[in-house]
């Protein structure tokens, strides 16, 4: 007799994803469950890990909505083993840093790659100095064996480094702050980093 692979069917795997996001969120977080559902049967990825992926969609975007609701029509969310890609156009620099920082906060995220372009530049008064910093201090995390590197993320404008990502610990955190500070055209600092021991939501 042949044996047979069971596999879930789509309306199961549905009622499963929206027991995992708790029924919590905006629409569009279910209206998403059902396509999460179809890919996992049809994918390497597997139901768990778009279970996984599927509650840091709705997380992420339900932060958006609460703090600044212009962010869920204006950036493109795609989850992927954790990893957070951020697409779209935002109108001013903020508004890409908050991004970034919000995404960090949803328990779960390994990773956050935040592409958003913005299109409102005119407060920003050297682009290439930022870029050169960001870029500086990227190399910097890498070539530390002390820091994970993936684990955060760099905006800089005007000068400001804006850090935000999960350190293992306080010593991890302050090496990443510390390069930071060091680095040419660096003005201020401001830290968004939070510890793996923090509860995220």
């Amino acid at each position: 007799m042949p044996l047979t692979r069971q596999r879930l069917s789509v309306p199961t795997a549905i009622f499963l994803l929206l027991s995992a996001i708790g029924l919590s969120g905006c629409a569009n977080a279910v209206i998403g469950v059902g396509t999460a559902a179809v890919a996992a049967s049809t994918t390497e990825k597997g139901l768990s890990t778009s279970v996984a992926d599927t509650q840091i969609h709705a997380k992420l975007a339900d932060h958006f909505i609460q703090n600044d609701f212009t962010l869920i029509t204006a950036v493109n969310i795609t989850v992927n083993d954790g990893a957070v890609l951020l697409t779209g156009k935002v109108k001013k620099p903020e508004e890409k840093i908050l991004a970034t920082k919000l995404a960090w906060k949803v328990r779960g995220v390994r990773e956050v790659v935040n592409e958003l372009q913005i299109t409102d530049t005119s407060s920003i008064k050297d682009i290439a100095k930022d870029l050169a910093a960001s870029a500086t201090l990227r190399g910097k995390l890498i070539s530390d064996k002390g820091v994970s590197s993936l684990n955060f993320s760099i905006d800089v404008v005007n000068g400001t480094v804006y850090l935000s990502g999960v350190a293992a610990d306080v010593n991890e955190m302050k090496r990443v702050v510390e390069h930071a500070r060091e680095v040419r055209f660096t003005k201020q600092v401001v830290n968004y980093i939070i510890l793996q021991t923090d509860k995220r939501l």
